[in-house]
């Protein structure tokens, strides 16, 4: 498939963002970026790994603005607390202009429903508003166009498009024979004007969703869905991140490590990266957060998800899948120009790996799962799958954590002894499997000890590969070793001197020179190393890098996977929902002792 390029006049006028300024719209189900000039930039439909219906993000056509018309404006916006309810904000010369926005929530599996509600908070509000509904990445035009009473309906590829509040607008600016409606629209100081955008692969319901009911609907789910979290170190981010990763977490319980696809982690080097899948590990690692603060139902979620992968296919896990179980696809360019400094790459190279690390993590999250009573039979059945692929491939080379070439990974390692310990301390384990897992830990423990532990008495990364490694940080908080081991607390002291760069912490030096040169800080790492530090009791470090790092977002408080330290800038996909799931999971830690039986 070859998308269709945005036109140059849209760029000029919809010039792209920093990745700090778009905020998340999400339902479950699939995801939208909008950027500080009102424009949704990016949205797949109707699924996380659907072709994009708006692609501007990355060079291709289609969008949905609604912007002020007054020239000067300075703009601002902020979520509604525990929700992913955005409220767009601009102050104009002539008043102050709010756009709230949200995909209706929970979403529908196949139908996307995006509201917005133009609010003339000072003044009469003047925006004008333009929908190029643009399917496969661009490539549909965007017609079939019908007006009812307010009501526009239109098809783009296989989607039907339905547009109510918007009876004002005309065709007329599209892109290669699409009919972009647009329309200038005042709305009266104190009032407000609805507009809702239904897109379906299915012929739509014969009633369009009426704007009232959709909001009051979608504000009680997200009040239902989420929790309040004041016993943290810092409540409000903390229920943000839950509300993040509620967001991305599908009906079928699989949550997309990001919403987007091809946004460079390093500017020129090809590593651009389609993350609308569901990796076994981060789903861990979320769930794992969430067990921390209590049984909610993102807990569960990640267990179901992972379980009934680990049950359908055993040894041949793979590690990503689609939310509805299916497989990653192959690697492919869309001849598209993609993001500023990157390309324009659908499907991801994972499908093609194994990973060791996302069995010890499974592990670990049914015993955390168990911990709270919430692991059911098929829990237990997936968690001896996954303690028997441990014991036949521990010993053979997989491609780790950061996804690399095959080797002996110490980290993929010794989180399987920490899973194969937690599972065999947890309750209602099968007791005819509790010493042969705690034997099967110890051998792999002695192997890598004997081979992977660095003259100076931490670990390295792998046999051949001396160098110390931030992952490796993660198997000591996980319990694979007692924190008081020397090796736990030596490989600690190695990361925070050879990996910290102002409180930033980078995975492993990749060349000579500055850590910055080959990458970006990696923000999980950051608050692996807040995490570290509680757990050898040293609170002020702890907290120096759990502050440090939650504060590598912006005003929407998003986080991608990388932070540039020197440019103060997000890179990599958007949102990366590992790094919240470890925001969690600090906040709840940290406001309390350790406690190693976690």
């Amino acid at each position: 498939m070859t998308g269709t390029r945005i036109t140059d006049r849209d760029a000029a006028e919809f010039p792209l963002q920093v990745l700090r300024e778009y905020a998340l719209l999400a339902d479950g189900e699939r995801g939208a970026l909008v950027g500080p000039r009102g424009d949704i930039v990016w949205m797949s439909a109707p699924r996380w790994d659907s072709d994009a219906v708006f692609s501007s993000l990355i060079g291709g056509a289609g969008m949905y603005a609604v912007t002020p018309t007054d020239a000067r404006f300075v703009w601002g916006g902020y979520y509604e607390d525990g929700s992913l309810i955005w409220r767009s904000r601009w102050v104009t010369e002539a008043g102050i202009i709010e756009c709230r926005e949200a995909l209706a929530f929970p979403g529908e599996a196949g139908r996307a429903v995006l509201l917005r509600r133009i609010v003339a908070v000072q003044g009469d509000a003047s925006v004008r508003v333009r929908l190029d509904a643009r399917a496969g990445f661009g490539s549909s035009s965007f017609g079939h166009l019908d007006r009812g009473e307010g009501i526009w309906t239109g098809k783009t590829g296989r989607l039907h498009v339905r547009w109510s509040g918007a009876g004002q607008a005309r065709p007329g600016g599209g892109t290669e024979g699409g009919e972009a409606l647009t329309m200038d629209l005042t709305v009266p100081a104190g009032h407000h004007h609805d507009l809702v955008l239904e897109l379906s692969e299915q012929a739509l319901p014969a009633e369009p969703v009426r704007a009232d009911d959709a909001w009051r609907a979608t504000e009680q789910a997200w009040g239902d869905a989420v929790p309040e979290f004041t016993d943290t170190l810092a409540p409000h981010d903390t229920r943000h991140a839950y509300a993040v990763l509620r967001g991305l977490t599908s009906s079928g319980g699989g949550m997309v490590a990001a919403a987007t696809m091809s946004l460079p982690e390093r500017a020129g080097q090809g590593r651009d990266y389609d993350y609308r899948y569901v990796w076994i590990r981060d789903q861990c690692f979320a769930g794992e957060a969430i067990a921390a603060a209590g049984p909610h139902p993102l807990m569960d979620e990640a267990v179901r998800f992972v379980s009934g992968r680990l049950l359908d296919d055993g040894p041949n896990l793979s590690p990503a899948y689609t939310t509805t179980g299916g497989r990653v696809p192959d690697q492919r360019p869309l001849h598209l120009p993609g993001y500023p400094g990157g390309d324009d790459i659908v499907g991801n190279h994972v499908n093609a790996q194994s990973q060791l690390d996302t069995f010890g993590e499974s592990l670990l999250l049914f015993a955390a799962a168990a911990r709270h009573d919430h692991l059911d039979a098929d829990g237990w059945r997936a968690a001896e799958t996954a303690a028997d692929v441990i014991a036949a491939r521990w010993g053979k080379p997989e491609a780790g954590i950061w996804e690399l070439d095959d080797q002996h990974w110490s980290q993929s390692r010794l989180i399987c002894v920490a899973g194969l310990r937690a599972a065999s301390r947890a309750p209602g384990t099968p007791s005819r499997r509790t010493g042969e897992w705690l034997a099967l830990a110890e051998a792999i423990l002695a192997e890598t000890a004997a081979h992977s532990t660095h003259p100076t008495g931490r670990w390295q990364r792998t046999p051949e590969d001396p160098r110390v490694d931030a992952a490796l940080l993660l198997p000591g908080i996980r319990g694979a070793l007692a924190a008081d081991d020397p090796r736990t607390r030596a490989t600690l002291a190695a990361v925070l001197d050879e990996l910290d760069q102002e409180g930033y912490v980078y995975r492993f030096r990749q060349a000579p020179g500055p850590l910055g040169d080959a990458e970006g800080a990696f923000l999980l790492c950051g608050f692996l190393a807040a995490l570290a530090s509680h757990q050898q009791g040293d609170t002020l470090a702890a907290v120096r890098y759990f502050e440090r790092n939650r504060a590598a977002c912006g005003p929407p408080a998003l986080f991608s996977e990388e932070y540039d330290v020197t440019q103060r800038q997000l890179r990599g996909n958007l949102p990366q929902a590992f790094v919240h799931a470890l925001m969690f999971e600090a906040s709840v830690r940290l406001a309390r002792p350790w406690d190693a039986g976690e």
